[in-house]
């Protein structure tokens, strides 16, 4: 409140200045059009009554006798300049050097000329005393400019400062008067509102969303404090009830995010198997010599996707979050290899350099990662793009092992690149997405990074890289 009347009372003072100037600009500006005009009357008359032929060169002689006069009448310094603003003759015998120049100023010349009025008001300021100086054509009686007649003004602000000082005096009283009023009823009305504050202000510091929360009652108060305690109230009953609500939503939340996860989990291995399926059926041949071997693949192929199903199952039973990691020491390039061939698509590459990489990891998640990552890059590419492109790249980088799954497809966009790996989060219309969050745990608990590179309208790159079996320390 005092800071505003602060602000309020310094807004007064600072109008008021503004006012005090403009009103000292206005006065000085009209008493400075009535000499001029006086003048220039006065000028016509000497003009007009002259014997001496009306021209430029003349002017001196016919205002020899009546300059100082005119000067005198009027109390203004009076000059006349030629039309190439040289000096004709003016009221003082000397100009003095740092007020009044002998020639008028080139710019001030070309101002004057193209001016519509042939009237021109210069501002100039010496030894800190503020001057206007008024130029304007003299004119013959066919209205044709004989010279140009300049009368410099000087303002005295004297007046309107010393009622700017005085006006601040009056008003500084009158506000510290009003400041002092103020603190005192501040102080008095602080303490009575602070009193009934204070009590609420403890009840609602030890306001809990888990504990049961007591009413305030307080017999005497304001309107306003009065009206804080029945809201408080009826705070704590909505808070009470909204608790309840919440701890009822909170179980119905939990199953419903358990019974997601656990088909998001289960479904992972079908699309897999049924891929696997359609291959063989597709390529069954009876007569093939080597029909016993791929069936005996495709057997192979069934029961791993069937053991990761059972997996999940049984770890959601026991409430773990992913199946439990039976680590062994497979060889990476084969593992992927084997998860490539559920996949029918023509457009899958896949590269290596090696053909054995050997790392200590758990086989059914190793392939639920290769079989996720591909998916997505298949289901990122648009059905109508001509030249569909999904390149698996395995190599040895150090003592890493680098799977890059890299696809053409749409690329992930800027806004969704830093929530790829957020549960639930999805760009598809499918899905759970939980997919991406399930291989960044799976990979981080073998001590390994994934990452991605992408661009928007040409394709991304997963990189996931962990630790492989140094042979030589074995």
């Amino acid at each position: 409140m005092i800071f505003l009347t602060l602000i309020a009372s310094v807004l007064i003072a600072l109008v008021s200045i503004y006012q005090f100037r403009k009103e000292a600009k206005e006065y000085h500006q009209d008493r400075l059009e009535r000499k001029e005009n006086s003048i220039v009357g006065h000028i016509n008359y000497v003009l007009q009554t002259t014997t001496y032929p009306l021209t430029t060169e003349n002017i001196p002689l016919i205002f020899k006798e009546r300059i100082h006069e005119l000067a005198d009448i009027h109390s203004m310094e009076i000059n006349f300049y030629d039309l190439k603003g040289n000096l004709l003759i003016s009221s003082k015998a000397v100009f003095k050097v740092d007020s009044i120049l002998p020639k008028i100023d080139p710019a001030t010349l070309r101002i004057l000329q193209g001016t519509i009025e042939k009237r021109y008001v210069e501002f100039v300021k010496i030894d800190g005393q503020q001057y206007r100086s008024s130029y304007s054509y003299v004119k013959d009686n066919k209205f044709k400019p004989l010279a140009i007649l300049n009368l410099p003004y000087e303002e005295d602000t004297s007046f309107y400062d010393n009622e700017v000082k005085s006006f601040l005096m009056r008003f500084g009283q009158v506000y510290l008067l009003m400041f002092l009023i103020a603190i005192i009823l501040s102080y008095f009305l602080s303490s009575y509102i602070t009193k009934s504050l204070q009590i609420i202000s403890d009840k609602i510091r030890e306001t809990n969303f888990t504990n049961k929360n007591q009413k305030i009652v307080l017999q005497e108060g304001s309107r306003e404090i009065n009206i804080l305690i029945d809201s408080y109230n009826k705070m704590v009953d909505q808070l009470e009830d909204s608790a309840n609500k919440l701890a009822q939503s909170e179980r119905e939340q939990a199953w419903r995010e358990m019974a997601k996860q656990v088909a998001h989990e289960i479904k992972n291995p079908l699309t897999p198997m049924r891929l696997t399926v359609q291959s063989f059926e597709r390529r069954f041949d009876e007569n093939d010599p080597n029909i016993k071997q791929k069936l005996a693949d495709f057997s192979s192929i069934l029961i791993q996707q069937i053991d990761t199903m059972s997996a999940v199952a049984n770890a959601f039973s026991n409430f773990a979050s992913m199946p439990a990691q039976q680590n062994e020491t497979l060889n990476v390039v084969k593992i992927v290899q084997l998860a490539l061939e559920i996949f029918n698509e023509d457009f899958i590459e896949f590269v290596h350099e090696k053909d054995e990489i050997i790392a200590e990891i758990d086989r059914t998640q190793l392939i639920r990662v290769i079989t996720n990552l591909v998916k997505n890059a298949i289901q990122a590419i648009p059905e109508e793009k001509a030249d569909k492109r999904v390149v698996v790249v395995v190599e040895q980088i150090g003592n890493q092992v680098k799977i890059s799954v890299t696809d053409n497809g749409k690329g992930i966009s800027e806004e969704n690149k830093a929530r790829i790996f957020e549960p639930k989060f999805t760009t598809k219309s499918s899905g759970m997405g939980l997919g991406l969050p399930i291989i960044k745990n799976i990979i981080e608990n073998y001590n390994g990074t994934i990452n991605f590179e992408s661009q928007k309208g040409s394709g991304t790159t997963f990189i996931v890289m962990f630790p492989i079996i140094n042979k030589e320390n074995n």
